[in-house]
């Protein structure tokens, strides 16, 4: 028998993204749309109203945001939540995630104690997915992300998580916080009559002063947005008339002549630059995941270059990290090897204690879920600036690091900078190049030891794709639920026409029909390939975005109508079943290969 549970469940209103398109002028469309509550806290208000339930217990639900943020909570009570409590005060405007994260942390301490608190994985504006690690680690809690699957026995609690290229068995000790992954449950949603129908005396609203001095907001955030500068994503938008076989006849020759199969077009490429000559500046760490050598050359090779143009050394610190001949051609001028422990909670421990002896300039590490907790928690743990999913990293003219991130409609991406000695740092794979490596090697650094706790405690993983596969794919097949698995074989003769990776929707994911890893799109992945052919997908805004950094894209659709060809350079407008034979076809006349001697990845075969 489960005890009674108190349980919180942390939502945010956002605006209704599943909507939007971009206009004719190449702008995303704004009016119309109103605001809800974020999807994946869908999930989180879901699950804690059945865990509340089952056991007896209570569900609270919390959101940070201005007076209309109260709807979210009419809703989640709705639903089946027993309370809201609406923190808002316009001492919290200008709030950036270790801000935000701050405050729900004092309002949880206020309002609990709490056996569980749950939230989204991440939130569809913004994507850090930064948020709940930042506040596991101010509430000193364990924490599992992405979880799919949830069982409580007694104090412990035993998940499933979804990661990026598989998933993880685990158990945790109770309080923890948890957050939810998609197809973890049904998401909780509530009409407009039922909302309404929500008594007053449910919500609650927490103002500044009753989470104590602060500094909130603004004054407690340690990141600043900057300058945007507009990404040249416009599309051509071109159609051509005739049967399917013409259409797809023309579009190919229209890819042709913009360049799309051009293989003796690619840039050519850059070096590793050589170790910066010693002058005592604050160094610049990178965060060496398991198993990702390619996330980790990606990320050495700008860490070396930022290194040369303002003489700052470069540590590689990680577990298991790669030997210190390869981290140095990589770009790395010391290697520290992190042992005694794998779990995130205490590696982040671990590493901030050593950042905070040497207080180094920047931290980067990749996009991942490993990648997330571990900066979130440091970056809350120093109270330092972190910038999530930048996709560049440069400085400004006074030597100050600089962090391009993309703003949510793709065509914008802005600078992000930070406030504190150390900035931490997200990249998203593929974002920047991979460097030819450099003739050096890197110097064996101590090892950091770091303490083991009483942690999640995993019980096996299973990888089901590579994560880095997208990275670095010259050509993108992405299939739209209008694409059934079965049928999946069909597409095999594009790939390899193409040599491309096979990708999907977020649809398609939600049904299981291909990995988490391969979805595009504002919950997913962003990628940049020379080609991005879409095929069986309406092409909505939030599918869309993630291919914005697609050099051409091609679209297959039935309707003249989808919001697809609003997004692509050259249209199909076709059942993509007849389309696809004649794609073969038009593909093998320009000479692209019959066959590749290489296994495609994310293939069905």
């Amino acid at each position: 028998m489960v005890r009674p549970l108190r349980i919180a469940a942390l939502v945010k209103q956002v605006p209704n993204f599943e909507n939007l398109r971009l206009g004719r002028d190449g702008r995303l469309e704004r009016t119309g749309h109103g605001l809800e509550m974020n999807p994946y806290c869908r999930r989180a208000v879901a699950q804690a109203v059945a865990l509340a339930r089952e056991s007896g217990g209570e569900c609270v639900v919390l959101t940070l945001g201005p007076p209309a943020a109260e709807d979210c909570l009419r809703e989640a009570v709705a639903c089946g939540a027993g309370s809201g409590v609406l923190i808002s005060d316009p001492a919290f405007a200008g709030s950036d995630t270790l801000a935000t994260a701050r405050a729900l942390a004092a309002a949880l301490r206020a309002l609990g104690p709490f056996d569980m608190v749950v939230c989204g994985r991440n939130s569809v504006d913004a994507e850090t997915g930064q948020t709940p690690a930042q506040i596991a680690e101010l509430l000193g809690l364990p924490m599992a992300a992405g979880v799919r699957e949830l069982a409580v026995r007694e104090d412990t609690l035993q998940v499933r998580c979804e990661h990026d290229d598989g998933w993880l068995r685990t158990e945790l000790p109770m309080p923890a916080l948890l957050s939810c992954a998609e197809r973890l449950i049904h998401p909780a949603k509530a009409g407009s009559a039922a909302c309404a129908a929500v008594s007053a005396q449910r919500i609650t609203r927490l103002d500044a002063a009753a989470l104590g001095p602060g500094p909130w907001g603004e004054a407690a955030s340690r990141t600043e947005v900057g300058a945007g500068r507009r990404r040249s994503t416009k599309r051509l938008r071109l159609r051509f008339d005739g049967d399917v076989g013409t259409q797809v006849e023309r579009a190919v020759a229209e890819l042709a002549r913009l360049g799309a199969f051009d293989r003796d077009t690619e840039p050519p490429p850059l070096s590793v630059p050589e170790p910066a000559r010693e002058t005592g500046a604050a160094g610049i760490v990178v965060l060496a995941e398991p198993g990702r050598d390619r996330l980790t050359r990606e990320l050495l090779g700008r860490a070396a270059v930022l290194g040369a143009s303002t003489g700052r050394r470069v540590t590689l610190i990680g577990p298991a990290p790669p030997p210190p001949k390869t981290a140095g051609s990589w770009g790395a001028d010391e290697v520290c090897a992190v042992v005694g422990s794998d779990a995130e909670r205490d590696i982040a421990e671990g590493i901030a204690a050593w950042c905070s002896a040497r207080m180094p300039w920047a931290v980067l590490a990749a996009s991942t879920m490993w990648g997330r907790e571990i900066t979130g928690r440091m970056a809350a743990r120093l109270s330092a600036g972190l910038v999530g999913d930048a996709i560049d990293i440069d400085t400004d003219a006074q030597g100050g690091l600089v962090c391009w991130k993309p703003a949510f409609s793709g065509e914008l991406v802005v600078a992000v900078t930070c406030r504190s000695a150390t900035c931490f740092v997200t990249v998203r794979g593929g974002a920047l190049r991979l460097r030819e490596p450099r003739a050096a090697a890197a110097t064996p650094g101590p090892d950091l030891v770091v303490a083991s706790r009483r942690r999640p405690r995993p019980v096996f993983r299973v990888f089901d794709d590579e994560l880095e596969a997208l990275a670095g794919a010259r050509a993108v097949v992405c299939v739209g639920a209008a694409v059934p698995p079965e049928e999946y074989p069909l597409l095999d003769p594009v790939l390899r026409a193409l040599d491309a990776e096979l990708a999907a929707t977020r649809k398609v994911t939600d049904r299981g029909w291909q990995p988490r890893a391969r979805q595009i799109g504002v919950t997913g992945r962003s990628v940049a390939p020379r080609l991005y052919v879409a095929i069986g997908t309406s092409g909505k805004f939030a599918h869309m975005a993630g291919a914005c950094g697609a050099g051409l894209v091609l679209g297959i659709n039935s309707d003249p109508a989808a919001p697809l060809f609003d997004a692509v350079d050259v249209a199909v407008v076709a059942d993509w079943r007849a389309a696809l034979p004649c794609l073969v076809t038009a593909l093998e006349q320009h000479g692209l290969p019959r066959s590749s001697p290489l296994l495609v990845r994310g293939s069905a075969r």
